[in-house]
């Protein structure tokens, strides 16, 4: 959504129509946050002082997911599973 805000991605329906369309098309499930994912943002390193992207870093930890990213800064994160999106 912020995305959509700043003008970095363009939709052509409203974020919401988009958001259920996704979730309806992705066989996808949501990571909650929990207790333990926000304990686990102090165990996390990364090179920059983004505390959305040591959330999503925690939650993938936490879940043990691959994050699916291309951030260059999280893929570079020594121990965070992640898959480059380019």
């Amino acid at each position: 959504m912020t995305l959509v805000e700043k003008g970095r991605v363009a939709l052509n329906v409203s974020v919401e129509e988009w958001m259920g369309q996704a979730l309806k098309e992705a066989p996808i499930r949501e990571a909650p946050l929990t207790a333990e994912v926000v304990l686990a943002t102090k165990k996390i390193s990364l090179p920059h002082r983004d505390p959305a992207d040591t959330f999503l870093a925690a939650t993938a930890l936490v879940f043990g997911l691959t994050l699916v990213t291309s951030d260059v800064r999280l893929l570079s994160v020594k121990g965070l599973p992640s898959l480059a999106n380019r």
